[in-house]
């Protein structure tokens, strides 16, 4: 099948400004709300309401606090709830230098609350609730820690202080310099053993140098009024910087100085303010960064001592996991393998910020998560300040790729016990651990468990969990000594929480897939979930939204099935002889999950998919292979061959919905953004007997352009693993289009480049397949779109597209 006239050419014969509501009369449409058009799918999202984000308690538990977005803008207002009243205010300008914060560190008495708000640095005194601002300065104090009762040490660039709460005093605790130490001298060589022993002068300056150095450390020494010295640790980079609860230590991490981050690519922005075109600098592409390896070192605060912690106990580091593959690349390329000398890069994890390393309570131990540069080795490692050796308490090792993403939680239970979660199951659980013994399982089974939260008033862990159904999250807890866990939650749908600061309630921010999110209050123990926001709008709520069916695909080569979401027309006939037309939506991302029963951060695409069952279409929207949600094997089953085992769940949702859905299995479309473009490529070009038509937005169309993080983990890199991106990267299958494809990419995109779009259409002009696509481009929009008006332009032409070539 060919394209019979381009999109534009169907617009204008369709009537691109009818609505798209063809099955009624424009007197019906005003007569009835439930008659939906794109223009009002694609509308600027206020319409829909506005959800609660970011909420939080109020100190004394008795409010709470979140922030909405301010419609028309993108300022995010800051509103408070009083729970006694149900009163509801915003929080007024002024009183955003008073409010609650939403973080910082409670005192070991836990009678003070330290944190900083706006750039500033204050202390709570929860008893009376008296606020104390301790710094006032146009500079950001950093966040806040306690030492003890009675200080609060913040950190400034490299270095950390220390403010007494009783006597106000600011103190440099520790003054981190990346130079070359001034005062270290250099080995004297012949020539200057020479000099000292020709001249007096010289012998003589060089003693009285000695002297006063010698005296400076005897008067520092003798007073604890001086500052000590600061820390030169050479030309380099800091990538890790923690002070332990005591003030006695610092652990910090450091690069090597260097350049070598990759080459920047560059994007031109054609509709700019002054008419001239603008080129910025975007990231680097995949394999052009090098991963550069960090050195630990432990500063002893109160003995002036540094040590280099070592690396040479972790497990497996000098086993190199990609020794095969190098070898098979160097013998495909007519090169002599050569093994690697030095043992991998190692790093400490720094995805969420700041939670590489976590100290105890006492502050005299640490544990600290590293991660090798290829991603495949994963160390939980303890850190005795006494004997200042890395101990290993867990390693975790995937061929594949260790999950960075998610899954990293972990803490201290106690002074001597951790907990974490790991996927040594293939399944995220919860294990707790005494230092140095084996660790304790305290979840266990086909599902995953993150979000855990020490209960900082009892010995509970509370997580999140989809034990019910891979698409519903609820709230449990469970004792660190072990026992049953206990379900906190009982809504359905996806629920994140927020434990209130006597641990006797949750937080909850619940969304079901026709409702987007709201926030619930429920009793740990007993008693039922209070709503306490109403943010969407009686306008949304007046359109008959179609109702997903969770449906479990059968997989033809996989153990479980392949969940997804199956909308239907409202009147669906199952006997009906005219078979539907359907379309299969495809998520970005790759690893994300879609199919869960909560609220769909693809809205519009949701809403879409209404409108396209109100013109007559089924709709699935499948969690193929690599998405989250569904364990380790399910993630990992990309691994070197994207757009392979993906290819193969969407053709097993096709059959599927032939067998169960009343599809006419010869009018199947595809479409989806991102990672959904890339698969709609890799659909149409690999598998184009299976699908009629697809559109691929914001599309992948080379991994090798991609970035490093996120590709490399996956794929490797192009010169370690240059297969595994030939057979991953569309533009190596252009060659079998041979169904209608639109492609639709914004200009200005700093994810996906836009030169990508640019590459594949030079490709299929040169293949000759002008027939076959249509290329919609969007000169303002990034990765996300932004505007009304290009999100509706798409979504007409993604339309136009099913409405010729997926209906007889």
């Amino acid at each position: 099948m060919v394209i019979k006239q381009s999109v534009k050419s169907w617009l204008v014969a369709a009537g691109i400004a009818t609505g798209l509501a063809f099955a009624a009369s424009s007197e019906a449409k005003e007569a009835s709300t439930t008659e939906l058009t794109l223009e009002q799918v694609m509308a600027n999202p206020d319409w829909i309401g506005n959800a609660p984000e970011s909420p939080y308690w109020a100190d004394d538990g008795q409010a709470i606090y979140y922030r909405q977005k301010v419609k028309g803008f993108s300022e995010r207002q800051l509103w408070r709830l009083d729970l006694s009243n149900n009163k509801l205010t915003t929080v007024s300008d002024a009183d955003l230098f008073e409010v609650d914060s939403n973080r910082g560190t409670l005192s070991p008495n836990k009678k003070l609350k330290a944190y900083n708000l706006q750039g500033d640095l204050y202390v709570k005194y929860l008893d009376s609730g008296d606020v104390r601002q301790l710094t006032k300065t146009l500079a950001n104090e950093g966040t806040p820690q306690f030492i003890g009762n009675d200080k609060v040490a913040y950190r400034k660039g490299n270095s950390f202080y220390s403010i007494d709460l009783a006597t106000g005093l600011v103190t440099q605790i520790a003054d981190i310099r990346l130079k070359d130490d001034p005062a270290k001298e250099k080995k004297p060589g012949y020539l200057e053993k020479q000099q000292t022993r020709y001249f007096d002068y010289v012998r003589l300056k060089q003693e009285n140098r000695a002297h006063n150095k010698k005296r400076h450390k005897e008067i520092k020494a003798s007073s604890p009024r001086a500052v000590s010295d600061p820390w030169y640790l050479g030309k380099k980079e800091i990538h890790t910087l923690s002070l332990s609860p005591n003030g006695q230590f610092v652990v910090v991490g450091t690069y090597e100085k260097s350049d070598k981050k990759g080459r920047s690519d560059n994007m031109p922005r054609f509709v700019t303010e002054d008419g001239y075109v603008k080129n910025e600098t975007v990231r680097p592409l995949v394999g052009t960064y090098i991963p550069r390896h960090e050195t630990l070192y432990l500063l002893d605060l109160v003995s002036g001592e540094k040590t280099e912690l070592s690396y040479d106990d972790l497990p497996k580091l000098s086993d190199d996991p990609l020794a095969d593959i190098k070898r098979a690349t160097a013998k495909r390329n007519g090169e002599k393998y050569k093994a690697d000398k030095k043992p991998r890069g190692v790093a400490v994890f720094d995805w969420i910020a700041n939670r590489g390393i976590e100290w105890n309570a006492k502050g005299d131990k640490a544990m600290i998560m590293l991660y090798s540069d290829d991603n495949k080795d994963r160390w939980l490692v303890s850190l005795d300040t006494e004997d200042k050796e890395l101990n290993t308490e867990h390693h975790l090792r995937d061929l594949a790729w260790v999950n960075d993403w998610n899954f990293n939680d972990f803490g201290w239970v106690n002074n001597e016990t951790i907990f974490f979660t790991s996927e040594d199951t293939g399944y995220s659980h919860l294990y707790v651990k005494e230092l140095g013994r084996r660790p304790s399982a305290l979840t266990k089974g086909r599902y995953i468990v993150d979000s855990v939260t020490k209960d900082p008033n009892s010995n509970y862990l509370y997580y999140r969990a989809n034990k019910k159904h891979p698409g519903i999250y609820e709230v449990y807890r469970v004792d660190a000594d072990g026992g049953d866990s206990e379900a906190v939650t009982d809504l359905g749908g996806k629920n994140d929480y927020v434990l209130s600061p006597d641990s006797s309630k949750v937080l909850i921010t619940h969304s079901e897939a026709l409702s987007p999110p709201e926030l619930f209050v429920k009793p740990v123990k007993g008693g039922d979930a209070k709503q306490l926001t109403f943010t969407t709008s009686e306008k949304f709520k007046s359109f008959n939204w179609s109702k997903p069916e969770y449906v479990e695909i059968p997989s033809r080569e996989a153990d479980q099935p392949i969940y997804a979401r199956l909308y239907k027309p409202e009147n669906f006939d199952a006997e009906k002889a005219e078979k539907y037309p359907a379309v299969i939506f495809i998520h970005g991302a790759g690893y994300l999950q879609n199919a869960h029963q909560g609220w769909s951060n693809y809205f519009r695409e949701f809403m879409f998919h209404t409108f396209l069952n109100q013109q007559g279409y089924v709709v699935l929207d499948i969690d193929y292979r690599g998405s989250a949600g569904y364990g380790r094997d399910w993630r990992t089953a990309i691994y070197r061959k994207m757009g392979t085992p993906e290819v193969v769940d969407l053709i097993d949702g096709a059959n599927w919905m032939e067998a169960n859905a009343n599809v006419d299995r010869q009018n199947v479309g595809i479409y989806g953004g991102s990672y959904g473009g890339f698969l709609t490529f890799m659909g149409l070009f690999t598998a184009p007997d299976e699908f009629a038509a697809g559109a691929a937005l914001r599309p992948v169309t080379d991994w090798v352009h991609y970035n490093h993080p996120y590709t490399s983990n996956i794929l490797n890199t192009p010169e370690v693993d240059p297969v595994a991106y030939e057979r991953s990267s569309p533009i190596e299958f252009a060659e079998g289009l041979n169904k209608p494809l639109l492609i639709a990419h914004g200009m200005v995109d700093d994810n996906v480049f836009f030169k990508d779009t640019v590459r594949l259409v030079q490709r299929l002009i040169e293949l000759e397949k002008t027939e076959y696509f249509e290329t919609a481009i969007y000169p303002i929009e990034p990765h996300g779109f932004k505007e009304p008006s290009s999100w509706l332009d798409e979504y007409k032409r993604i339309y136009y597209l099913f409405e010729e070539h997926l209906k007889d």
